[in-house]
Formats: C-alpha cells, structure tokens, sequence
C-alpha cells in the first residue's frame, strides 16, 4: 500500500501553535484576541485580513518549522508502517516548499532535517500544491492521511483518508473519511482498512 502524509497538522499539532503563538503574537501586537477557535488559519483563527496571516507565517514560520515536535509515536508508527510493506509518501504544502528561490530551499531543507531529527521514515517526500489530490492521483496513493477539509473531502472522493482530529476538521465526515486521534489510533485504522 501507498500510504500519503501530510505533515503539519498530522506528523506535529499546528493546531495547538497556532492558538499558543498567534494568541502571544497578535494579543502583544495588536490587542487581539482568539474570535474563532475553530478556524483553520491564522487569519481566520484571529480575525485579521491576509495580509496579517502572510506577515505572521513570513516572522514565524522558520521558528515553527525547526521547534514544534513531532507528535507522538509518529517515528515509531511510520517506523512500522514501512516495516509491514508500505511505501510512505510524505505529501507537504508547508508554506514557502513550493518556491524555486533560497527562502524554497532552506524550508525543503529544514523539513528534511526535521524528518531525520524525529526519525520519521518515508520512501518519497513530495513537496506540493495546497490541493493534493493531483498529486496522489499521479503517484499511485492508495491512502491518505491529512488534516486539511478540502483536502480530505475532494481526496476522498477517490481513495480513503484517515482524516487527523482536529477542530477546523470536525464536519468532515463521509464515505472513504476515517477519523483518527493519535499516531496508533492511525496505525490501527490502516489495519482495518487493509
């Protein structure tokens, strides 16, 4: 099986650092407070136009980016997952992956590095457009693991995605949709699934 992971969101809790950081960032800044817990992004979480998430993301995604931990047992599960005979594809849109420039390249080299650090196996690492679905189409993915509501919707109209808890994701329900809450909660899922 070809097993698709996203990583923010599913391999670490961008969830929880987005309210811990941007509570901080735009209370000390700008006198905000959280409007919307369940928002998926900054600017929907905070309130404020693109223009405040991009600048957000552009100060404080490299901090991100190298300190915010792997979930846990993500290493151990994916670990695994490769030793039963899966392929691992990781499948990212982290912010900046997608540029041909330096700012590109040092974030494809963090995400690396971080993978290494966590002991996060994968067999390909795939970094791409917001909408996945393509990309799972071209590279043969039988299941995909994700947190993103558009994502898990329109991928699910094809292969089953085992959809990561969170609150920005809680209507995303449906055929091929399998909602998980840990790192074995996936692994027993997959099984299932098999």
């Amino acid at each position: 099986m070809k097993i698709g992971i996203d990583i923010d969101g599913v391999l670490t809790n961008i969830e929880q650092w987005q309210l811990d950081y941007g509570s901080k960032v735009f209370f000390e800044q700008y006198k905000k407070s959280i409007s919307n817990s369940n928002g998926y992004d900054i600017k929907e979480i905070f309130d404020v136009e693109s223009r405040l998430d991009d600048e957000y993301w552009e100060k404080y995604l490299y901090e991100y980016a190298k300190k915010e931990p792997a979930r846990k047992f993500s290493g151990e599960v994916t670990n695994k997952l490769k030793e039963d005979g899966n392929e691992i594809y990781i499948i990212t849109a982290r912010y900046f992956t997608d540029r041909n420039d330096e700012n590109g390249q040092k974030m494809r080299d963090i995400v690396i590095n971080w993978l290494k650090e966590y002991n996060i196996y994968y067999d390909k690492i795939i970094f791409s457009p917001d909408e996945k679905l393509d990309v799972c189409i071209e590279n043969n993915i039988d299941l995909m693991i994700e947190d993103k509501v558009e994502n898990i919707n329109n991928i699910s109209q094809k292969i089953p995605v085992i959809c990561f808890d969170a609150r920005y994701n809680k209507e995303c329900i449906g055929k091929n949709i399998y909602r998980c809450y840990s790192w074995y909660d996936i692994y027993a899922k997959i099984q299932n699934i098999k």
